[in-house]
């Protein structure tokens, strides 16, 4: 029966998570749909459309995607659907992206390292 690491189970488990945001960053109509709503406030679909020559179907499959992955979240007004951004999943994007940046410098560190000695 194989050993569990609570550590590197834990590691992992956040990387599956995080997999989902970095896919629904990945792509530009997503990205540029993130950016509108970092800007603060909530916005309806169609003043998400408005300017753009997304249709309203595209850009609601959008942010489901999004909010899938916990980039954004929808409130309900009245009769309408408002979406905002949601910053804690991309604080933790954030995180590993910084954690695969120290863990890079180390690499190249040592084999810097190895190569000078």
């Amino acid at each position: 029966m194989p050993q569990t690491n609570p550590r590197t189970d834990k590691a992992a488990a956040a990387g599956a998570d995080l997999a989902s945001v970095f896919f629904a960053l990945g792509d530009r109509t997503r990205l540029q749909l993130v950016a509108v709503l970092c800007a603060g406030g909530a916005f309806s679909i169609a003043q998400l459309t408005a300017n753009t020559d997304l249709t309203r179907q595209a850009v609601t499959r959008h942010l489901q995607v999004l909010a899938d992955a916990g980039l954004v979240r929808d409130l309900k007004v009245g009769r309408e659907r408002l979406w905002q951004f949601d910053p804690a999943q991309m604080e933790e994007a954030r995180k590993s992206l910084e954690v695969i940046g120290r863990q890079w410098e180390q690499a190249l560190g040592s084999l810097k390292a190895s190569l000078e000695g």
